[in-house]
């Protein structure tokens, strides 16, 4: 994918960083001198940008024509506005992320004002704090559409229904799929072959309703 990052900051070297590692083309767009200097040290493999994103002439330098996603993450909820409807309305990227560094201007983040997705760090927090309070062992990673299915993460406890037992004997809920199962660090992509054991870290694919059950079945 070609992937614009306005802002390297923290979050976008970061971010960058990663992509970069993962074999995506990847450019940041970055106005501070200073700044620009760690990206060159720090994400050799992207193309750097010393120029501000909120420019439309800049973005086209940066070849947002080309670009899949535009992820505005500067530190300013204003620019990354700018940024973000300049992307979706004037040069039609498909997928626009924006980081909401106020969560009082939440609710600016929408596809009204041209971000897909607005990501709200203190809301995210506040979800996973209020996840694990209320499914104790079962963190829901990530809710999808309107039906609520979820992705969770739960750990095969000792004694649990599943334990020692291969995911083709085990009776799951309806609309349940496992995704990964992390044993001891190791990540696997299962089958039915796969074994449960204590301790294994599992991510399932689940309906709202099944969600109960799974923590019954692990726990």
């Amino acid at each position: 994918m070609q992937i614009i990052i306005a802002g390297g900051g923290k979050i976008g070297a970061h971010l960058a960083s990663q992509l970069c590692a993962d074999g995506e083309t990847v450019t940041i767009i970055e106005q501070r001198a200073e700044a620009v200097e760690r990206l060159r040290r720090s994400c050799p493999d992207c193309t750097i940008i010393e120029q501000s994103a909120s420019n439309p002439r800049v973005l086209e330098r940066a070849g947002v024509h080309m670009a899949d996603v535009v992820a505005a993450v500067t530190g300013q909820d204003e620019v990354n506005l700018v940024i973000s409807m300049l992307a979706k309305m004037e040069f039609s990227v498909p997928r626009v992320v924006a980081r909401v560094n106020d969560p009082a201007n939440a609710w600016m983040f929408t596809p009204v004002n041209g971000v897909d997705v607005g990501v709200n760090q203190a809301e995210i927090i506040t979800r996973f704090i209020r996840e694990g309070m209320s499914l104790r062992d079962m963190l829901t990673l990530m809710k999808l559409g309107r039906d609520e299915h979820s992705i969770v993460q739960t750990t095969v406890k000792p004694g649990s229904k599943v334990e020692g037992m291969p995911l083709s004997q085990i009776t799951f809920p309806d609309q349940t799929i496992v995704v990964a199962v992390d044993h001891n660090g190791d990540l696997i992509v299962p089958n039915g072959r796969t074994v449960l054991r204590a301790g294994d870290e599992t991510v399932l694919f689940c309906s709202r309703e099944g969600r109960d059950e799974i923590r019954r079945m692990f726990a």
